[in-house]
């Protein structure tokens, strides 16, 4: 089988999938017309929407399935998905929260949610309601964003984000550190709640002698250094789910605070995260400020969970499970590539 996944990359997931996928004879490859700072390139063809919209053609009699990403088409208007759709080619949607989480949804369920950048729910449902005509299958990762999706597909499947963890050597905290390093890395800081947690910060400086790293605008490289060097990460403390820093910190065995609902940790398989809101971030941070060992047994229980829910390995299985649902086969089959 060949699988197309397309047209934007979020957080390194199609390169981190791709790769998994064909370790198990599935040819898989993407196309991305949406670059960033951080340069994602495996498994990748970066390009722009025209270009992109030029191989549409060449693509969907190449390609067995389609694995959509961010609630967007190839082409405007969902063209190229209704065009698959006619051809009886399966396809996945895989949407990932802001693509699809709408200020009224949001606000309703967590008072703390930053909205000031969610989609139009007008706009928002109209989509979905047109996507649910072609595709049967969407992809969530986690159930945060499952309400946001579940009245428009027929089968929506919460996978977790996937890491690859040979690229994760795990560092964990030391025991003998007397000042801690604290690192927050907010891609959006509204969203992530940095005012807030600056805030705590400054609070504590006058209790404790630590050090603190806000990182962001620095090379993938310059940042790997940093967080190995951490003592304590903070990733989002607003949303109310973890996202892909907390994972790829739990990968290098660092402590995570964040902030995961309640109602979203009654589901089940809570991670090892210092769980913390805007109200309890203070006495949740200096706790962790104050006890090395805990810094250290919460790094180690974050990096068995993450090989345990958030290994590549473990995650591609449940995708190539939404794979053979979607495409309707009893088996996946190895792809053969002409090269």
């Amino acid at each position: 089988m060949k699988i197309l996944h397309a047209p934007i990359e979020i957080a390194g997931q199609i390169g981190v999938l791709c790769g998994a996928l064909r370790k198990r004879g599935l040819f898989a490859s993407g196309y991305n017309f949406f670059s960033t700072y951080l340069g994602y390139k495996d498994y990748l063809m970066n390009t722009d929407s025209f270009e992109m919209g030029r191989m549409v053609e060449e693509a969907v009699n190449y390609f067995d399935l389609f694995h959509y990403h961010y609630g967007l088409s190839i082409l405007p208007q969902f063209q190229d998905i209704a065009m698959l759709h006619e051809m009886g080619k399966p396809m996945v949607m895989h949407h990932w929260g802001s693509d699809v989480r709408t200020h009224e949804q949001a606000s309703a369920n967590n008072r703390y949610m930053y909205t000031g950048d969610c989609p139009d729910a007008d706009k928002v449902h109209q989509d979905l309601s047109i996507l649910k005509g072609y595709i049967r299958d969407a992809i969530v990762q986690d159930y945060e964003v499952y309400p946001y999706v579940a009245p428009y597909y027929e089968r929506v499947h919460v996978i977790p984000i996937a890491v690859d963890l040979r690229k994760f050597t795990p560092v964990y905290p030391r025991l003998d550190v007397a000042e801690p390093t604290i690192i927050h890395a907010p891609t959006n800081k509204e969203f992530k709640g940095t005012e807030v947690i600056e805030r705590v910060i400054d609070q504590l400086r006058s209790e404790r002698k630590f050090h603190y790293v806000r990182i962001e605008k620095m090379s993938h490289q310059e940042a790997v250094r940093l967080y190995k060097k951490a003592d304590i990460i903070i990733d989002q403390i607003l949303c109310g789910s973890y996202g892909l820093f907390s994972v790829e910190a739990m990968a290098y065995g660092k402590p995570v605070i964040a902030y995961i609902r309640e109602d979203l940790a009654a589901e089940g398989n809570m991670p090892p995260i210092h769980n913390a809101n805007p109200d309890t971030l203070y006495d949740v941070l200096k706790n962790l400020l104050n006890d090395a060992e805990l810094r250290r047994s919460s790094g180690k229980a974050g990096r068995a969970y993450v090989e345990k829910v958030h290994s590549s390995d473990v995650v591609v299985k449940q995708v190539m499970e939404v794979y053979r649902l979607a495409s309707g086969k009893e088996r996946l089959t190895a792809a053969r590539v002409q090269r």
